[in-house]
């Protein structure tokens, strides 16, 4: 079976103010990354290749403790929270550490959502960083884990979606 890509932003793994903040329905950040983590594991399968939006955890052992149990090729685009690490340490688990991404000829991914005017040899520009808040106007889709059931979301279903809008 061929390899998948999958995309997710702002899990905040271990991130306990993240759920008054945007309202997650989690008790608690131990009980919020026991459910991300299995989500994306029934999603990814270990061939897969997975696009991180940014803001990824918070604190170092987090970063340990998750990354080591999710499957799949990880990659990492930079959000404003990711200095929560040392890039070494992130790169032990991300095979690609990037600012950006561009997925021709369509979308181009990075964490907090940029002018259109940067992203015109792409049509959208995927996003992380706003949660669920509503991306501005224009060709912008928003792929935080709070407005996708917080599981990473195929890319080809994103890019299905947006040929349709």
């Amino acid at each position: 079976m061929a390899a998948k890509i999958w995309l997710i932003s702002d899990t905040h793994f271990g991130h306990e103010n993240i759920i008054r903040y945007c309202n997650r329905p989690f008790k608690s950040s131990t009980e919020m990354d026991l459910e991300m983590i299995q989500r994306w594991n029934d999603r990814v399968k270990p061939q897969d290749h997975v696009w991180h939006l940014g803001d990824f955890c918070f604190g170092q052992d987090n970063l340990h403790r998750v990354a080591r149990q999710l499957n799949g090729h990880k990659r990492l685009i930079l959000g404003n929270h990711d200095d929560q690490a040392p890039i070494k340490d992130y790169a032990q688990y991300f095979e690609k550490i990037r600012v950006w991404r561009l997925f021709k000829p369509s979308i181009v991914l990075t964490h907090i959502p940029i002018h259109q005017d940067n992203f015109r040899k792409a049509l959208w520009n995927g996003h992380g960083h706003i949660h669920d808040n509503k991306s501005p106007q224009g060709n912008y889709v928003n792929l935080c884990v709070e407005v996708n059931n917080y599981a990473p979301v195929e890319l080809e279903a994103v890019l299905a979606r947006l040929s349709t809008a």
